[in-house]
């Protein structure tokens, strides 16, 4: 164990996502090294990384192929802009691969270096599109509570999470916020999911209404909420809710910075779920998380405005330094080619049935397990009071609990609250898959010996 990282760590560096104090006292867990599935700490302890990092390393830690690609590109270019009508060869190539499976099409590109720069990039097209079509009051944006869109000013706002508002003054007098659609928490007795999908558009055209179709310029929406919980909605949901935005003139943007790529065993969760978006942010799988690289894909009808209006303007006034970075799309290009050449929809289907067999076979009847929600290689197991059934209170912090049982079992999952996630890489192996499981469910068991239920 380096001490001396730890005690550099803990002195001058600021963690996202995690509590100061806490770290000043507890330090960080310092990964040394990865390959494959598993990481190993700074103290020769293996993890079988079940979150892929941040829902990220889509082929493992340390894939040599990508690693090649980078060192090579970054001999020949390691860097270039795409401001001012510069571009280099493997943006372009990049470019060319995306199209082939996008589900917008035709459709123009725009690079970012993080999913959050994406979010923030689709609000600003949003306003400009609708301000070229003479329409600048349309300026609302309908989010939904519990999303994740980011950590950038806009992103944020956009965040149904009260942790991401508090304290930081954000803009968020344009977002609205729908309902998030969890059955588990949001449904009532009795109610179907076809029933659920219903209500809940039903809610939304509700909002709309009330706020002015006029005012509202787009909605964004996760295929399936990531930070939210892994909130799978009801079949019904996204057609209802992309027919309700085409009649009231709204665009729908898809944050598939999560699902894209494979995740839900399509190239894109809209297609899991049944809906065409009109813009839709991309990212972490983009390069399996080996580089910073983000893209807006966009349909050419929104294209076509912000071009005529730039075009008045004499310029079109957005951009960052490493938008389209030669290294980061050459491993994004090499990206796409390793997940045609692994046929990565027919595997990520094959092992998200593995992974939800297993899942339920070791945790289905457990009286702490409330739910478990799956589509393809991302899952979500909802911890419950055994003798209520239902969530705990949140002082218990049952899932901060599990995960940290978790952590000291081998196996690195992530809390959102009292739900579980789980999001391996795609190299995963089933009996891998099998390892994972069973010291989840291990770790379930043994927060269950320890806590008292409710009532009891």
């Amino acid at each position: 164990m380096n001490n001396a990282s730890r005690s550099l760590d803990i002195e001058l560096h600021l963690h996202s996502q995690t509590n100061p104090r806490v770290h000043e006292e507890d330090g960080p867990l310092m990964i040394a090294s990865g390959a494959g599935v598993s990481v190993t700490d700074d103290a020769g302890k293996d993890y079988i990384e079940g979150m892929s990092g941040l829902w990220c390393a889509s082929l493992g830690f340390s894939n040599q192929r990508l690693a090649s690609v980078a060192h090579e590109q970054m001999s020949r270019l390691g860097f270039y802009h795409t401001a001012n009508h510069r571009s280099n060869a493997p943006v372009t190539a990049l470019v060319g691969l995306m199209r082939e499976i996008s589900n917008i099409t035709p459709c123009k590109i725009y690079f970012t270096g993080s999913g959050s720069e994406a979010n923030d990039t689709m609000v600003k097209l949003a306003w400009y599109y609708n301000n070229a079509r003479g329409k600048p009051e349309k300026r609302k944006i309908i989010s939904r509570q519990g999303a994740y869109h980011g950590s950038t000013i806009m992103a944020s706002a956009l965040s149904g999470l009260p942790h991401m508002h508090r304290s930081f003054n954000l803009p968020t007098q344009d977002v609205v916020f729908a309902t998030k659609p969890s059955q588990f928490h949001e449904g009532r007795i009795g109610e179907t999911p076809e029933a659920f999908g219903r209500r809940l558009a039903a809610e939304l055209e509700a909002l709309i209404q009330s706020e002015g179709a006029d005012t509202i310029a787009a909605m964004i929406a996760e295929p399936v909420m990531g930070g939210g919980g892994v909130v799978i909605p009801p079949p019904n949901y996204f057609p209802l809710v992309q027919d309700i935005l085409k009649r009231n003139d709204i665009l729908l943007m898809a944050d598939e910075i999560i699902c894209g790529f494979g995740r839900t065993g399509n190239w894109f969760g809209a297609q899991t779920f049944g809906f065409q978006p009109d813009m839709m942010s991309v990212a972490k799988g983009l390069s399996a998380g080996h580089m910073p690289i983000a893209a807006v894909i966009m349909s050419n009808e929104i294209y076509e405005g912000i071009a005529d209006e730039a075009a008045t303007i004499g310029v079109f006034g957005h951009g960052f330094t490493y938008s389209g970075h030669p290294v980061a799309a050459a491993v994004a290009a090499e990206t796409l080619r390793i997940y045609r050449e692994m046929d990565i929809l027919t595997s990520v289907r094959r092992l998200g049935n593995h992974l939800r067999n297993k899942l339920r076979s070791e945790l289905a009847g457990h009286p702490n397990v409330g739910e478990i929600r799956s589509v393809g290689l991302l899952a979500g197991i909802e911890l419950v009071d055994s003798v209520s059934r239902r969530p705990f209170d949140p002082m218990t912090k049952a899932g901060s609990q599990v995960e940290r049982l978790c952590r000291s079992n081998g196996v690195i999952v992530r809390n959102m609250g009292d739900t579980i996630a789980v999001c391996p890489p795609f190299v995963i192996e089933p009996g891998e898959i099998d390892l994972l499981v069973e010291r989840l469910a291990r770790s379930i068991e043994q927060f269950a010996a320890t806590h008292e239920p409710a009532g009891a």
